[in-house]
């Protein structure tokens, strides 16, 4: 079932960052990737919740648009072309909170964010940096509602879209918004990470 949400997703402000980061920690907490470097027994919840925190904090509230909807359902980190990357003076000074989140898997972490940075798309775009919608509220058109805004103004600016899906079913959403595969990305024996760009206008 797909409900038009529309009038309710609207930008959020950093007084909801806590909330959020419980919504994508909800959302992303059978994440194949994620659990991969969060292995089950780790108090997993929490260090998501920490994870999206920093996130929101220092990245999507400070340089970017974050979109949410009724009841903070469900969220979309959006940065504009240029602001895709943590500054190394911010990377450096959140090196002990990452290290709180991570634990022993932060060189791995590290490895696997400069191997993402490494493979980035380079042409002025804008990046997806997450979206997720918490289970109870999947299946209802939320995620699409919550990139809309974001699509359409690639297509009005003539920019690409990037992101990275870490599952197969965020993937099949991304294709049917004009998402196409550049490349998977595995590393250490992770689950795959799909590399995936969007032209402007691009649509199915």
């Amino acid at each position: 079932m797909t409900v038009d949400m529309q009038e309710s997703c609207r930008r959020a402000t950093a007084a909801q960052e806590g909330e959020l980061a419980r919504t994508l920690a909800a959302a992303f907490a059978d994440d194949p990737v994620l659990g991969w470097l969060l292995p089950a027994g780790s108090g997993r919840e929490e260090r998501l919740r920490r994870f999206f925190k920093i996130e929101l904090r220092h990245m999507a509230f400070t340089r970017g648009t974050v979109w949410s909807c009724e009841g903070a359902s469900g969220a979309a980190l959006c940065m504009p072309p240029g602001a895709w990357q943590l500054p190394p003076a911010v990377a450096l000074a959140q090196g002990p909170a990452f290290g709180r989140v991570f634990g022993r898997r932060l060189p791995i972490a590290a490895a696997f964010q400069a191997a993402m940075e490494l493979r980035h798309e380079r042409r002025p775009h804008w990046y997806i940096l997450a979206v997720g919608v918490r289970p109870e509220h999947q299946g209802r058109g939320l995620g699409t509602t919550l990139l809309r805004p974001t699509l359409d103004r690639c297509d009005r600016e003539g920019l690409p879209a990037y992101l990275e899906a870490s599952s197969e079913r965020s993937a099949a959403l991304y294709e049917r918004l004009g998402f196409d595969h550049v490349r998977e990305l595995r590393l250490f024996g992770s689950p795959p990470l799909w590399l995936m760009a969007r032209a402007p206008g691009a649509e199915r």
